[in-house]
């Protein structure tokens, strides 16, 4: 039983991925976006009114004004693109107006 659970974690987050990234290109909000392994130049070619908010040599976190951040970002090169800052993906206890 745990073995079978165990193997179906990966096939878990994988859907759960997917899932996240189709609802977004299908048109579902996000404050900013989060690409995991950016191309090189991906912020250079997005042009302007694209704040990078979050950087690692893993991944980037980007943040606009207008709509069309998510086209913007496949269309520089991103190959996948996920929502971020969802206020409802951040634990109750690690918001700022949160209990504590």
């Amino acid at each position: 039983m745990i073995l079978r659970l165990l193997a179906a974690l990966p096939v878990l987050l994988a859907a759960w991925i997917a899932i996240l990234a189709l609802v977004l290109r299908a048109g579902g909000g996000a404050p900013a976006v989060f690409v995991p392994f950016p191309p090189e130049g991906l912020v250079a070619r997005l042009g302007q009114g694209v704040a990078v908010t979050g950087a690692s040599p893993l991944s980037l976190t980007l943040r606009a004004d207008g709509p069309d951040l998510v086209a913007r970002t496949y269309a520089a090169g991103a190959w996948l693109v996920l929502p971020a800052g969802l206020e409802a993906c951040i634990p109750a206890a690690l918001r700022k107006d949160g209990p504590g």
